[in-house]
């Protein structure tokens, strides 16, 4: 009972794997892939919810190609370096075994990449993806949570989350191997509520059977977890729906902040309610949303400004049942297809360019010794003027060190023009030169300050010399003195 039950019997193979046969079909079939050469697409993205056998199948997976596996999970640091130094070496040197093997280079948890505790590790995942020779294997909750560039860059293959009829012989089995009697009942429960996570069905059999030798269905006492829901299950209950209850209760249950729930809604509206110009009625529930929205931001507001966070509960409110409350219900729309917030996307958009100028600003503020603050907002544009002129901008850039990337960035350009690299070239030639000037001036310091050492001591010891040979002869100038005021002096009765 000692050993976790989730680990004692994960799936060797794929055909231990329950569940999800087209994603494992796809996963394989790219797998196979690498024995023809290097595919068009070097990594693969598998993601879905927790607990539905991802990390298993891939593992799995590489015991049945006989692949060597490298893991980086969420509890290494996965800074730019890091991820370099760990997989980017893996992704371009051979097997141990054989020069031939394939390595499966596994990323687990890529959506919790946290921003100064991993930073740039998203930029070095996506180079890493583009040059290496083994296959890699991202696996995610959400595939939202990685960047465009990365999710264009895989292979997406979505697992989906196990039916409690799928689990019930999984657990049926692990009885059997335990030697532990267990009615069918009390297997159906615990399978119902794991919510279509097998790990957790797996943790509430282990904990139920503890000390037992038989389990009835009284002996079950898991409850139903909360499930999550998405932020389309929730958009399709709050903008098509017409139970209330279950609108504030889907805008609780989606993994979203009320302030992302509301972009969300004020994007998706309009196009779920149906703007008709024949029907004006359409447009004034479409008005009267957005009249109650604006109510909701308000108190959104006050919670930004005043971080008081009971007011969440009355916005929540407002964004989720006055829209319903005013809708004209005698509409047939048929599917209408959810879109993602427009401020949300130019958000990503911009986030590399962002990114781009805080590199620049540390740079900056360590050689200006001024805030980050003042060198994003003051010095930056600064700069962009000074590098219009070509000779500025090579003096610049050698001396703040600025790669290919930052000088496009403050050119003003989308990429990299000739004349920039041509900058670049001049940058790097004058970086050689100067690396090369300030060694000769070391090897000349340091051997100006050896003979200098040299001279000085000769002329320590020569100083000495002669202080001893001062005091020599003063003290014999004294003894003659001496002798003869001796000699002058007058003499007494008791000298004869």
């Amino acid at each position: 009972m000692d050993l976790n039950w989730v680990e004692k019997y994960r799936p060797v193979t794929l055909k231990q794997v329950v569940g999800n046969k087209r994603a494992i079909h796809d996963l394989r079939l790219w797998a196979e892939s690498w024995s023809f050469g290097v595919p068009d697409k070097r990594a693969a993205l598998v993601h879905g919810a927790p607990g539905i056998g991802k990390t298993s199948a891939v593992n799995a997976l590489a015991n049945d190609l006989g692949w060597e596996v490298i893991e980086l999970n969420a509890s290494d640091q996965r800074t730019a370096a890091v991820i370099d130094r760990v997989v980017g070496e893996a992704s371009k040197s051979s097997s141990f075994f054989s020069s031939n093997a394939r390595r499966l280079i596994i990323l687990d948890e890529a959506d919790n990449l946290h921003g100064n505790y991993d930073r740039g590790g998203s930029r070095a995942i996506a180079d890493i993806i583009r040059n290496t020779v083994h296959p890699i294997v991202l696996i995610a909750n959400d595939a939202y949570g990685l960047t465009p560039t990365i999710r264009s860059l895989c292979l997406e293959i979505k697992f989906s989350s196990i039916q409690a009829r799928s689990i019930v012989p999984i657990l049926t089995r692990i009885c059997e191997s335990e030697s532990i009697d267990c009615s069918r009942a009390a297997l159906e429960k615990i399978a119902a509520g794991a919510g279509g996570d097998v790990r957790c069905a797996v943790n509430d059999l282990q904990a139920a059977a503890n000390g037992k030798s038989s389990i009835s269905e009284s002996d079950v006492v898991t409850s139903f977890r909360d499930s999550k829901e998405t932020i389309f299950q929730a958009l399709g209950k709050i903008l098509r729906g017409s139970n209330r209850k279950e609108a504030i209760d889907a805008s609780f249950n989606v993994e979203e902040s009320p302030e992302d729930l509301f972009l969300w809604i004020d994007e998706n509206l309009p196009y779920q309610f149906g703007i008709d110009e024949v029907n004006p009625e359409f447009r004034k529930d479409v008005s009267d949303a957005f009249s109650i929205l604006v109510r909701s931001d308000s108190y959104l507001g006050r919670v930004r400004k005043r971080q008081v966070y009971r007011l969440w509960r009355y916005a929540s409110f407002l964004m989720t049942v006055g829209p319903m409350s005013v809708r004209v219900d005698d509409r047939r729309l048929g599917f209408v297809k959810m879109r993602s917030p427009g401020l949300l996307k130019r958000f990503g958009e911009n986030r590399a360019s962002r990114n781009m100028r805080d590199g620049i600003a540390i740079k900056l503020s360590s050689r200006h010794f001024d805030s980050m603050r003042s060198c994003r907002y003051d010095l930056i544009p600064v700069y962009m003027r000074l590098m219009e002129d070509d000779d500025v901008a090579v003096s610049l850039a050698t001396l703040d060190n600025f790669d290919l990337d930052e000088l496009v960035y403050l050119s003003g350009s989308r990429s990299a023009t000739k004349k920039i690299k041509s900058i670049y070239e001049k940058v790097q030639q004058n970086r050689k030169h100067l690396e090369t000037t300030v060694e000769k001036s070391k090897a000349t310091d340091a051997k100006t300050s050896t003979q200098n050492s040299s001279t000085s001591f000769a002329n320590f010891d020569k100083s000495q010399k002669t202080l001893a040979e001062s005091f020599e002869d003063a003290t014999k100038e004294t003894d003659k003195e001496n002798k003869k005021d001796e000699s002058h002096l007058q003499k007494s009765l008791f000298d004869f």
